[in-house]
């Protein structure tokens, strides 16, 4: 299907689920977290994800994509890492927004490489994944996450000065 192996489509529709319930823990609830069901599908599908990737040797040997992989995991253990209270005190819920916002932005990255050196088909967007078009779209899908990170840790430490006032009041 689309010049993928077997092991290619699975790896490329759990991808997708891990997307989806990605955008639906920024949609329904500002960011992603473990404590809530979809924030569990995103963690499991991309742990799942990854692993499987390993496997696919499409373009050659080890490569980026299996870098990024190995990246994904590292942030994603952060993230549940912070989430379950073990990074640095108060620190925690930032280290955790953080890092589950950058192992979603990771799935971005071969997601729109592999997606648009395909489609359409017979004229994809990018010609390779070296395509200085794609460079681009990749630094503008890097600006949005900033941007969101900035969003969602702005509202953190707002509800978390709230609580705090409330407190102390």
């Amino acid at each position: 299907m689309f010049g993928l192996t077997n092991l290619g489509s699975l790896h490329t529709l759990i991808g997708l689920v891990a997307l989806v319930a990605g955008a639906l823990c920024f949609f329904r609830d500002g960011a992603i977290s473990s404590r809530t069901r979809a924030g569990q599908l995103f963690v499991w599908t991309t742990l799942i994800t990854c692993v499987s990737g390993f496997g696919i040797f499409q373009r050659g040997g080890f490569n980026v994509a299996h870098a990024l992989g190995i990246a994904t995991l590292a942030v994603l253990a952060t993230a549940v890492w912070a989430e379950r209270g073990a990074a640095p005190g108060r620190f925690s819920p930032y280290i955790a927004t953080v890092a589950y916002s950058l192992a979603y932005f990771f799935h971005w990255i071969p997601g729109t490489t592999e997606t648009f050196t395909r489609f359409p088909l017979g004229a994809p967007l990018f010609s390779s994944p070296e395509d200085p078009n794609l460079e681009k779209t990749v630094g503008v899908m890097f600006l949005l996450f900033v941007l969101g990170v900035a969003v969602q840790l702005w509202r953190l430490h707002a509800r978390r000065q709230g609580g705090a006032e409330r407190r102390l009041a």
